[in-house]
């Protein structure tokens, strides 16, 4: 073939070609350049009609052993190629799978809503059950209901947050400020006994510091059934307590003051950082006030219809970030409304 006089240099050519094919792309513009249908071999053998017969032959079997030589030089060196470009594919994308895995985040329970849920099953392990107000409320429900005088500073727009309706001239609605309202509407609606508890939002003119916000969580609770005492109310808030705080927690209860119960007290737990003896969370007394409680004001029985000769009720009320800034030791309100995640993770 070398000897021949058009294929012998076509042969040369060929080779040094093939010797700077790297890729899959090189490779097939040699099989365009030489085998196409304008390629340099098929033009020999398309012209070997209009050689000298004694030459037709001998040009003849050397082209098409040139060309089948080729085709298979090619298909080798394009498997040899991929098989390649495969395994440095497969070295770049390797994944070393002793590796620890990317964690993915992934969103947690806010602490409140937990600290809520967790009272509710509590009271409802007591034979509680759940109900639900409007946080629009009327002062009636908000205040007059619950045995508040028009003359009492709650009422006041420094601590009251007064919504005006469209339209309208009424002077009555409000962002309740507790969730008290609730239990006038369950009471009004249903006959005793009453076992409820109440929780949501409720909205005070507050200026946000370290244990003020002007949103915040509240649980209400009312129990209305015949023959209830105060020792009813005290068993069952040191139930809650110790539940809520631990069993070894210390409870007491304080003379305090409330428009909707008489007699009425605070209720303290013991602090959990000193154990009672006195510190700066607890400003030196050993306790921490948890919540306010009382028996329900007869006059409250009466603007629902419930015969106070016949029942007696006592009620309660928590702020449930208070809850949580006593239970976990958080020390600031607002970090509950911050989102930030260093914070909300860890519960």
């Amino acid at each position: 073939m070398l000897s021949h006089p058009v294929l012998g240099p076509l042969f040369g050519r060929l080779r040094q070609d093939l010797e700077r094919a790297v890729d899959a792309r090189s490779l097939e513009e040699i099989r365009i350049a030489y085998l196409g249908r304008k390629g340099k071999v098929t033009a020999v053998l398309q012209g070997i009609k209009d050689l000298p017969s004694e030459e037709r032959r001998a040009t003849g079997r050397l082209a098409n052993l040139l060309k089948d030589g080729l085709e298979a030089e090619l298909a080798s060196r394009l498997e040899r190629v991929r098989e390649a470009e495969l395994e440095e594919s497969l070295r770049r994308e390797r994944l070393d799978i002793s590796l620890p895995g990317r964690r993915v985040p992934y969103g947690t329970r806010h602490l409140l809503s937990s600290i809520i849920e967790e009272i509710e099953d509590i009271f409802i392990g007591l034979g509680y059950r759940v109900a639900e107000g409007p946080e629009v409320e009327l002062d009636y429900y908000n205040f007059e209901a619950l045995n508040t005088p028009d003359w009492h500073p709650s009422k006041s727009l420094q601590d009251t947050f007064y919504v005006e309706v469209p339209g309208s001239d009424r002077r009555d609605v409000l962002l309740r400020t507790h969730t008290s309202p609730v239990q006038i509407r369950v009471m009004e609606s249903t006959p005793p006994p009453v076992y409820i508890i109440a929780p949501g939002k409720a909205y005070r003119h507050d200026v946000p510091d370290a244990t003020h916000s002007p949103m915040f969580h509240q649980v209400e609770g009312l129990a209305v059934d015949e023959g209830l005492s105060l020792g009813d109310l005290k068993g069952t808030l040191v139930t809650f307590a110790k539940r809520m705080f631990g069993e070894d927690r210390e409870v007491r209860f304080r003379p305090h003051f409330f428009p909707f119960t008489e007699p009425s007290a605070e209720v303290d737990v013991s602090c959990n950082m000193c154990g009672g003896a006195g510190c700066r969370v607890c400003k030196g007394t050993g306790w921490l006030e948890i919540l306010g409680a009382g028996m329900v004001d007869p006059n409250v029985f009466a603007y629902v219809g419930y015969d106070a000769e016949r029942w007696s009720g006592f009620a309660f009320g928590m702020g449930v970030e208070r809850i949580a800034l006593l239970k976990y030791g958080v020390p600031d309100i607002r970090y509950f409304f911050d989102n930030d995640l260093r914070l909300l993770m860890q519960y």
